[in-house]
Formats: C-alpha cells, sequence, structure tokens
C-alpha cells in the first residue's frame, strides 16, 4: 500500500511540473509575440508595458482563451454604449455578454491604451510613476477594471515571475533590448520550463562574441496556430510521411508550405506547417535573434520566405545582424545590416 501511495504521489509531482513547463512555454510564447506592440503603446500613450503585457496574458489564458480566438480581444472589454464596431457575444460575470471584437491583436492594443486613457476612472494611473506597476495593479481594481479581488495580485505576479518590468524599461529608454536576449523572460522561480534540458544560450559566432541567443521557446503539443496558421511543433526523427499523413495533408505540400528540402525525416526539432504561410505578418516587425536565419524567422511568424525577402529588401543567403528589425507587413524603410560575414 505505501508503494502504491509513493507511486502516485511521485505521478501526481511530475503532472504538476510537466502542466507548469507547458503553462510557462505558452506564457513566453505570448510575451515574444505581443511585447513589441506593449511597448509601442507605452511609448504612445503612456501605459506601463509590463502591465499591458501582464493584463494580456491574464485576460486570455496567454492567447488561449475562446474570447480572444473569436474576437482578438486581449482584454476582455466589454462593448459599453459608445462602441460602434463590430462585437461577441461571450458569458462572463452573466450569459451572452457583449464583448469588443477587433480585426487583429494590434487593434486591441491600441483599444485598450485609449479606453484607459479617455476614461476619467482611469485618470489618476497616468499621474502614477510608469515603473510603478503596483500601484497601477492596485489601481485597476480600485477603478473597477476587473472584479476578481485578487486581480492586483495576479499581474504583480505576472510581471515579476516573468520580468515584464523589463519592457517598460524599454520603452523609457532605460534598458536595451540586447540586455533582454542575455537574460530572456524565463520565470525568476526555481520551477522546470519547457525546453530547460536543452541548450540555454549558444555563442553569437561572427555578430558579436558577446551576445547571446534567446533559448529555444517552448510550443504546445498537437495542433496550435502562428499568425492564423496551423502548425505543429515537430521532433527530431519524426518521418516527414508520418506527419502528412497524420494531419491529411499531401507530403509534398508539407515541404511547399515549410519551404524545405525533401527529407525522410526531420533533421531538428521544428516547427511543421500544415497549411501555407500567410503574405503579411501577425506581428509589424520582427527583432532578429543571434543565430537566425531568414528561414528560421519565416518559420517562427508564420509568412512567407518570399514575402520577407521582398518586405525588406534581402536575399535568401543573405543573413541580418543581431538586433536588426526585419519588417512583416509591408516595405521596409530601408535595407537591415547585415551579419559581418555577408557586410564584408
Amino acid at each position: 500500500m505505501k508503494k502504491i501511495r509513493a507511486f502516485w504521489v511521485i505521478a501526481m509531482l511530475t503532472a504538476s511540473v510537466v502542466l507548469h513547463a507547458q503553462e510557462a512555454g505558452i506564457i513566453e510564447e505570448y510575451i515574444e509575440k505581443y511585447k513589441e506592440l506593449a511597448i509601442a503603446e507605452m511609448q504612445r500613450t503612456g501605459v506601463p508595458a509590463s502591465i499591458k503585457l501582464a493584463q494580456g496574458i491574464h485576460e486570455t489564458m496567454a492567447g488561449t482563451s475562446v474570447l480572444v480566438q473569436k474576437s482578438n480581444n486581449h482584454f476582455g472589454i466589454k462593448c459599453k454604449s459608445n462602441w460602434a464596431g463590430e462585437s461577441v457575444s461571450h458569458d462572463d460575470d452573466a450569459r451572452g455578454e457583449c464583448f469588443r471584437k477587433y480585426p487583429a491583436a494590434e487593434d486591441s492594443y491600441k483599444d485598450h491604451s485609449n479606453f484607459l486613457k479617455n476614461n476619467q476612472r482611469y485618470a489618476g494611473l497616468f499621474k502614477l510613476d510608469p515603473l510603478d506597476y503596483e500601484g497601477w495593479a492596485n489601481g485597476l481594481k480600485k477603478a473597477g477594471y476587473a472584479t476578481n479581488p485578487k486581480y492586483p495580485v495576479i499581474i504583480i505576479r505576472l510581471i515579476e515571475t516573468y520580468k515584464l518590468q523589463d519592457y517598460s524599461l524599454i520603452a523609457l529608454g532605460k534598458m536595451e533590448r540586447s540586455d533582454i536576449a542575455a537574460g530572456g523572460n524565463t520565470p525568476t522561480d526555481s520551477s522546470t520550463t519547457a525546453g530547460e534540458n536543452a541548450s540555454q544560450t549558444t555563442p553569437a559566432g561572427d555578430d558579436d562574441p558577446g551576445q547571446m541567443e534567446l533559448a529555444p521557446v517552448s510550443y504546445p503539443a498537437g495542433e496550435f496556430r502562428i499568425n492564423d496558421t496551423r502548425v505543429i511543433y515537430g521532433a527530431k526523427g519524426t518521418p516527414m510521411l508520418v506527419i502528412a499523413q497524420q494531419y491529411n495533408v499531401p507530403l509534398g505540400r508539407l515541404f511547399e508550405f515549410n519551404e524545405m528540402a525533401q527529407v525522410e525525416t526531420l533533421p531538428s526539432d521544428q516547427l511543421v506547417y500544415i497549411q501555407r504561410k500567410r503574405s503579411k505578418g501577425h506581428n509589424e516587425f520582427h527583432i532578429v535573434r543571434a543565430g537566425e536565419t531568414l528561414r528560421d524567422i519565416s518559420q517562427t511568424e508564420a509568412i512567407r520566405l518570399e514575402f520577407l525577402l521582398e518586405y525588406n529588401q534581402l536575399k535568401e543567403h543573405m543573413r541580418p545582424a543581431a538586433g536588426e528589425k526585419l519588417y512583416l507587413r509591408g516595405p521596409a524603410p530601408s535595407v537591415p545590416k547585415l551579419a559581418k560575414r555577408e557586410s564584408n
């Protein structure tokens, strides 16, 4: 009996660690996807990037909630009498409540800023130090943004666990993006996170010997979506034919969708799209990480390589320098700097 009890205790602890790892991975993916929007909105309106990201994570379950998937509403903002845009019906405090619907996440992020900035109830928040995230979290609850009495605690914990204050510092010009690249936004507690056993950092090579790559992003199991495109995260050694058959995609199309040479098995752990990627990215731009190739970026952002090259006036063999901004939705104002071996 003791052996059976011990087995179940170990099994439960193992399951808890796995679930925590999956949750942390999804949250980190959300941060990576929307951090630039949060920074831009802080610079535009003064809403702290740390607060905006924490609210987005909480309100959408890190981008996985039913509401955000059917409305792009990242902040749970209800219609109110002055809303003239599209809406969706969703059960919240009552059944079938009216929530705002947006064409894209960017519209939700902007409307959230405007909602706070132009509402007298939240005027006191903008008198606070923008780095006072505790004051903002408590002020939002006091002003009636949320009914959950633990709302400030949740927001503060997210900010501190995932180092979201860094993005407010970047928006204020008090911190460089490269400082985040060195440390990442890995949870600050000691729990195991997805990908923790993989190599955390590798030298940046010819770009900058002092710069390090970010740890690999953790993706959900099974099918999910990036930029509204169906994708899985395949393990090294998985036969391509098995993926094609499992997701009912012709094998030739699978190679075409992922702009890859024909191989029998995946040569590394990687994203595998099971439908054609988009001509525009979900985000406005992508900040190049050390070691990233143009195809890596194309896969990460779910944008077809041909359009990524066209927008940024690049050739497939080129390698942009770490820290450069690649545009994903239209022509870049200038050609990005290349890694040293390309620019010589």
